[in-house]
């Protein structure tokens, strides 16, 4: 009985030290770091997160480098912690919590001891503002404290850090004054850097891909005017669709196809640079690929890259030898998979642009004999007579009417009588009328 007894203590004394020892891997110094949680990071909320540091030399620059991405990085471990600890109490994993708690614990403090040895260290950046803490008020007045912490840390190819700085200048260029400021600080030329630099992780350039996404917005009319942009757009152009090519997921592919979408509207040099990087097969390769396009916002823009081509002659040929015209007429089928108001509004924009395309291709003779043989003409007359088949759209009817037209101009006979008396006889505004109030006379 003695021994029995004596074994079980000796057992829970050796789970207790090993469990200790366990637990010793992840309180690195912690009683020496424990004088620094009465600490703040900051002394009033103006300067939470702030950098505030003067010009040196080349020493102080090296040292001040080092100390922002060891910082950097110990932001970055924190976050992940506290997302691991966070996922594991959903779950329910109350015993994995502890260890994880207790390391996040220990970053913070480390945290709290680097933040401090890089708020003393001088160097040649002025503000960092915002950068660490989501939370915190940043404005175009710390655009080029971002910028050139971007520059920092791609010196050293710091490639997991320039997500949190992009997605702070994404959120700066919102407004026509963040544009003008980045073209100050020559931020586009940062971006085409880190655009263009095939060693940079993928992750970092769909980033960029985002923030130029933003600063072309049709929205915005300054950009039009940067002249850095326009210097930088045949490297900018070249590095998108190669994301586009190389996409390992349908995000990045939508970042890299929202920008150039928005680059084609307004610079016609923009197609015909895609139309030299063999665009069109890139593209039309993409949509038969679901793991890049799977959502009908992705093919928004491929089809909306795909109108802006074909403003261009020599994009009919291109088109036709890829069999693009069929990918268009599938996309005229686009419906959307839930009730959800953005996807149908994708779906109509897809439509209508898909419309757009095919009419303008058919000016060559040649994509309108093979639109009539793939049958075109039927789908677009459905889309004209039945409401529900293009969910209500008017734009995209307008659009079918005019594709319907350009088909008959180079073949009558492929189109019935009674739908020529309907669709192409009468004037296009006419047509429009009757087609959009066929939903009423059916109830």
């Amino acid at each position: 009985m003695c021994v029995c007894v004596r074994f079980r203590m000796h057992a829970i004394q050796v789970d207790s030290v090993q469990r200790w020892m366990e637990d010793l891997r992840h309180m690195t110094e912690v009683e020496c770091m424990c004088v620094l949680q009465s600490k703040p990071i900051a002394v009033d909320e103006d300067s939470l997160g702030e950098l505030i540091v003067s010009a040196v030399g080349t020493t102080g620059d090296h040292v001040t480098r080092d100390n922002l991405q060891t910082l950097l990085k110990r932001a970055l471990v924190v976050s992940t912690e506290l997302g691991k600890m966070f996922q594991r109490l959903e779950r329910g994993r109350w015993q994995r919590v502890h260890s994880t708690a207790v390391r996040a614990n220990c970053h913070v403090r480390s945290l709290v001891h680097e933040y401090s040895t890089a708020r003393a260290t001088p160097a040649h950046m002025q503000k960092v503002r915002g950068y660490l803490n989501p939370t915190s008020r940043v404005t175009v007045s710390h655009l080029g404290a971002v910028v050139a912490l971007l520059k920092i840390c791609r010196q050293d190819c710091f490639n997991s850090l320039y997500a949190h700085a992009l997605r702070t200048v994404a959120s700066i260029c919102c407004v026509e004054e963040g544009i003008n400021q980045l073209e100050k600080v020559d931020g586009v030329l940062c971006l085409a850097d880190i655009l263009t630099d095939e060693g940079c992780a993928e992750a970092a350039r769909a980033e960029a891909a985002a923030v130029v996404a933003q600063i072309t917005s049709p929205q915005h009319t300054s950009t039009q005017h940067l002249a850095s942009f326009l210097e930088s757009m045949q490297d900018i152009v070249t590095a998108l669709i190669k994301l586009c090519e190389s996409a390992s997921c349908g995000e990045v592919f939508l970042l890299a196809s929202a920008a150039l979408a928005n680059i084609t509207f307004f610079d016609s040099m923009a197609c015909e640079i895609l139309l030299q990087l063999n665009a069109v097969h890139i593209l039309l390769q993409a949509c038969r690929d679901r793991q890049r396009i799977d959502t009908p916002y992705s093919k928004d823009q491929v089809v909306t890259i795909l109108a802006n081509l074909s403003v261009l002659e020599q994009s009919a040929s291109e088109v036709l030898q890829e069999n693009g015209i069929e990918r268009l007429l599938l996309l005229l089928g686009e419906k959307p998979s839930s009730s959800n108001p953005s996807e149908g509004a994708a779906c109509e924009r897809v439509q209508q642009k898909a419309a757009v395309t095919l009419a303008r291709l058919s000016r060559d003779p040649d994509v309108a004999q093979a639109a009539i043989e793939l049958q075109a003409v039927p789908r677009l007359i459905e889309l004209c007579h039945s409401p529900a088949e293009r969910n209500s759209s008017d734009s995209v009817l307008v659009a079918c009417l005019a594709a319907l037209r350009r088909l008959a101009a180079g073949c009558p006979d492929s189109i019935a009588p009674s739908d020529h008396q309907q669709l192409i006889k009468p004037r296009l505004v006419d047509s429009f009328l009757l087609c959009s109030n066929m939903e009423e006379s059916f109830v």
